[in-house]
């Protein structure tokens, strides 16, 4: 909706300042949060000005705090007046520098739970100091109160008769020494600050802390599990998940703020969601720091960017009824019913009145997103659509594996067991000991990284949204434990790991996952592996490196399959057919994980070095 007049006068340079910056949104308002100087004009005495911020998506959006990659701002908020004292009014003009509204640390944490695991112990650590901060000024509050106590006593007598009490030389010398000497004493006690040792502490862990980023991508990966794994924001906030039952709730203002990072995104869907379940708390008798108004306000906009007008119009009836001054919901509430009015004339329509039944996962259909097999890849994540019926599965068996004939197999050949028999999957049993495993994590953890995909035009790696997870790269030469496994995985599979990718170690963090994707370069992206020059990845080799409670699957949506992570095990594919063509069949994802911890390593196998080792097929599909 428009603004007044007098109003989009004020705020056009602001607004034009921040679209030119390319924020990700555009304004309807802009009020400044923050402190400057001005200066009188006559006197050229300088005083403090407190300025506020905040700007407004267009269409009566509720307003949002200033954000985005903007390092600094000049803003030019042209003559205001400012009132310096009650006796005086002056005009004046504020020029001011807007910083950044969040600094640089070191983000991406969320996206692994490992190194999530470093921030209970620095949390634990905090707690203690914040404890010992307290004793400490519970300490100083005591001694003060004593002071107070024992002077209080004091000036109830000397008041009582000044000229009297000071007859007495004694007490004429100890006011002296009271007020040279003890209230000096007094003086110091008061100023001392035992918050110093807590704040530089903080300040010391400060610089590991989560970013902002952080808590907005655990907040979408709590949205992702929402979807992928069908729960409903009630579910979420009471803190049932499948298969288990925890106190770990989401307050009224969890779920609001959740619903302000969708909101923010411009995911009204979502948006939709958490705030009905946080004004559904707040109903019911939850206290909450965010006012009932605040979040009709986002509710109502957020249902009328879905298009459903009927209960948007009704949300922001109950918002003018709450707040019957409030800026936008007035003007809004005229806009949806003359908007509701013009579809209805043109649908020759009669008005329905909106449903009053709360909205839930289901009530507005999700918007399509970038993937083609979404839905086929989530239903195999919850265990639906698989389609290895009993007939298939009684083709399936198992077997100790020698390695035809390897030395290192012989003795103690390797148990391996069909996952599915075309494409040919198949797992091994007790791949890894959990010693291994242990030590294989020691030695990835502090090199993990935010996990990248290969570029298919350049082949240069880059991070994506796709896939949520840290991984780190280990050699041989890092560990015996890492060359030791190197060489099983050439006995078990009898291609060459001479010209293989490094071990990739990944850890998934909160809902992390990585959507349906091939290991092989295809026809398009033939320079894809160019830089390596060991030619396309043949096969893949995937240690689970830990066991998963729920989630967190390996899912293959082109044929239906789901292979659920089990620590110490291995599955195994090949990517190329014999002939060297891509077998598209292979396209495989990881699951969000939704409870736990998953650990997996890697060995992408090239094609060189296994002429002689993988003869070349007669057909394509060989």
């Amino acid at each position: 909706m428009p603004l007044p007049r007098e109003e989009s006068k004020l705020w056009t340079p602001a607004a034009r300042v921040c679209r030119s910056a390319s924020l990700p949104f555009s304004f309807a308002s802009f009020t400044a949060v923050g402190t400057t100087e001005a200066a009188d004009s006559q006197t050229g005495e300088r005083f403090p000005v407190l300025v506020r911020y905040e700007v407004s998506k267009a269409l009566g959006g509720p307003r949002e705090a200033l954000s985005g990659d903007i390092t600094s701002a000049f803003v030019s908020l042209g003559s205001l007046v400012i009132e310096k004292d009650r006796m005086r009014k002056s005009v004046f003009f504020i020029c001011w520098t807007l910083l950044s509204c969040c600094w640089s640390t070191q983000a991406e944490i969320f996206t692994s739970i490992g190194q999530m695991t470093d921030l209970i112990y620095t949390e634990k650590e905090l707690v203690q100091s914040l404890r010992e901060y307290i004793k400490a000024e519970e300490f100083k509050l005591a001694a003060v109160k004593s002071w107070a106590n024992k002077l209080d006593a004091l000036t109830r007598v000397s008041t009582s008769d000044p000229e009297g009490y000071l007859a007495h030389p004694v007490n004429a010398y100890k006011l002296m020494k009271r007020l040279n000497t003890e209230w000096s004493e007094l003086e110091s006690l008061v100023l001392q600050n035992p918050a110093e040792e807590f704040i530089s502490n903080m300040s010391i862990h400060r610089q590991f802390f989560p970013d902002e980023e952080d808590q907005t991508g655990a907040a979408k990966a709590l949205m992702r599990l929402q979807d992928t794994y069908q729960l409903d924001s009630e579910a979420f906030s009471r803190g049932k998940l499948p298969g288990m039952h925890s106190n770990a709730l989401l307050t009224v203002d969890d779920c609001f703020d959740m619903g302000k990072t969708a909101y923010n995104d411009a995911d009204y869907y979502h948006a939709v969601l958490w705030m009905q379940q946080s004004l559904k708390q707040l109903d019911a008798g939850e206290e909450a720091e965010v006012s009932k108004a605040d979040i009709l306000d986002y509710l109502s906009y957020s249902v009328y960017q879905m298009g459903d007008l009927p209960r948007a119009i009704e949300l922001t009836r109950r918002l003018v009824a709450i707040e019957p001054s409030h800026q936008r919901a007035g003007g809004n509430l005229r806009y949806y019913e003359r908007l509701l009015f013009k579809q209805l004339n043109e649908q020759n329509q009669t008005y329905q009145p909106p449903s009053e039944e709360p909205i839930q996962l289901g009530t507005y259909s999700r918007p399509q997103d970038h993937l083609p097999e979404r839905e086929a890849y989530e239903a195999l994540c919850r265990g639906e659509g698989l389609q290895m019926t009993e007939a298939r599965r009684s083709r399936l068996s198992c077997r100790y594996q020698d390695g035809k004939g390897n030395p290192r197999l012989l003795l103690k050949p390797m148990k391996e067991e069909d996952e599915w028999d075309s494409p040919h999957i198949v797992r091994y049993l007790d791949v890894l000991s959990h010693e291994e495993i242990e030590k294989i994590k020691e030695l990835a953890k502090p090199r993990l990284a935010r996990a990248t995909v290969r570029d298919p035009k350049t082949g240069i790696l880059t991070t994506a949204n796709y896939r949520v997870s840290k991984s780190a790269w280990l050699e041989g030469e890092d560990d015996p434990v890492v060359d030791r496994v190197n060489l099983r995985i050439q006995d078990i599979t009898g291609l060459t790991v001479d010209t293989a990718e490094l071990l990739q170690v990944a850890n998934y963090g909160v809902g992390g996952q990585y959507e349906p994707h091939y290991d092989f370069s295809r026809k398009d992206e033939p320079d894809a592996f160019k830089r390596l020059g060991t030619g396309n990845r043949v096969a893949t080799f995937l240690n689970y490196m830990s066991d998963v409670e729920a989630g967190g699957a390996t899912v293959f949506p082109d044929f239906g399959a789901a292979i659920r992570p089990r620590k110490g095990t291995a599955v195994f594919w090949y990517n190329l057919f014999k002939s060297g063509e891509g077998d598209y069949r292979t396209r495989h994802a990881a699951c969000p994980v939704l409870v736990g911890s998953k650990w997996v390593s890697n060995k992408w196998i090239h094609e060189r070095g296994q002429e002689f080792r993988r003869r070349c097929g007669l057909t394509e599909v060989d």
